[in-house]
């Protein structure tokens, strides 16, 4: 049975790093929802956010939080590699599931998420949350508007300048991550330009991969609070691809988490009408003065730069629209589908890098 705004909606949440204490506060903030167990290793940090968050249940293991009879929705925010058995065995039991990004490692874990969600009939949500942003959304109105012609290619990245997320930690993992920045940023940065170009397909990729910082012990941030352990550095800290689309437009998608380069830290979209352009610009995530508009007027070129505030909160929104969506019943679009086809580019992303050729999205 859908929940209701009237039945509490009650949640699980496993992990207790960045992902998992913002799920954790952000569901803990919703009228008629209730984190009622929260599961993780650390157990001074498993009971330090369990006492401050009120959480009355906590586990060592996940599979003891999964195996709950009396939660509706479990939340995922723990290392790639967990993110399939754990959604897996939460929708078989008959909960819902919001994880956070990728979907998993491989394209091949992903389909087996997705086909469970579509087997339990349960919604299988992914934290998408930048595409929540109110100036993406602002963008996302104004090509709804405006005609800027045919959308031929678009440029979309996410670059740091030293942001190595925990050099030796399971970030840096190749078998636990499934990559490194292009499978940590890129999910983020394909999903803004997809659903700003009105979700065309990716159908070939051609790309590279570089590790040259992060092999050289070189290119940690400064504020990693994922340090666990000394790993090998086993992925790639900037990655370039071109992704040709079904619609014959394109996109250069490109992630670092390590280069020598201008900013610290910036996100980056552009796309290119043939009768106008857009672009989205944040560094060191602004909340002002993002955007700007390119078109012609009299034959002469104007850039109009429109007042869009950013407030914080757009974790809070992905996981808003994501109970609004369990409690609506109406779950036969959301089995994750649309993240199923961006962990496949990824997917190819890696795999053209690694056999130098381009190859196509399977």
């Amino acid at each position: 049975m859908p929940a209701t705004d009237q039945v509490p909606l009650r949640v699980g949440v496993v992990g207790l790093g960045f992902a998992g204490t913002t799920a954790l506060d952000a569901f803990s903030s919703l009228p008629g929802v209730e984190v009622v167990a929260l599961a993780g290793q650390e157990q001074p940090r498993l009971d330090e956010l369990a006492d401050t968050r009120g959480v009355p249940h906590r586990y060592h293991d996940w599979e003891d939080l999964v195996a709950r009879e009396d939660l509706d929705v479990v939340s995922i925010g723990v290392p790639n590699h967990l993110h399939a058995p754990i959604a897996i065995a939460a929708l078989a039991s008959g909960k819902h599931v919001f994880c956070e990004k990728p979907l998993a490692p491989t394209g091949a874990l992903a389909q087996t998420m997705v086909d469970a969600a579509r087997d339990a009939d349960r919604v299988l949500e992914i934290a998408f949350n930048h595409r929540r942003r109110a100036d993406v959304r602002y963008l996302r109105r104004y090509l709804d508007e405006h005609d800027i012609g045919r959308i031929y290619h678009a440029r979309s990245s996410w670059r740091r300048r030293s942001g190595i997320p925990g050099l030796g930690s399971w970030f840096t993992n190749r078998q636990m991550a499934g990559g490194g920045a292009m499978v940590d940023l890129g999910p983020h940065m394909l999903d803004i330009a997809l659903f700003l170009m009105d979700e065309p397909r990716v159908e070939r990729v051609s790309a590279v991969t570089y590790g040259e910082l992060g092999r050289g012990g070189r290119g940690g941030s400064r504020n990693a609070k994922t340090t666990g352990g000394n790993r090998a550095f086993e992925v790639e800290d900037f990655a370039s691809a071109l992704l040709r689309l079904d619609t014959g437009g394109s996109i250069h998608l490109e992630t670092s988490w390590a280069s020598y380069s201008a900013d610290e830290e910036d996100i980056a979209v552009e796309l290119l009408g043939s009768t106008g352009g857009v672009r989205l610009f944040v560094r060191d995530y602004a909340t002002d003065g993002t955007i700007r508009i390119f078109g012609d007027e009299g034959g002469a070129p104007i850039v109009t730069i429109p007042t869009v505030h950013v407030p914080a909160g757009h974790h809070l929104a992905v996981i808003e629209e994501f109970v609004a969506t369990v409690r609506s019943g109406a779950w036969a679009n959301a089995y994750g589908d649309s993240a199923l086809h961006r962990s496949r580019v990824i997917d190819a992303v890696y795999r053209s890098a690694d056999e130098h050729r381009e190859v196509e999205v399977a």
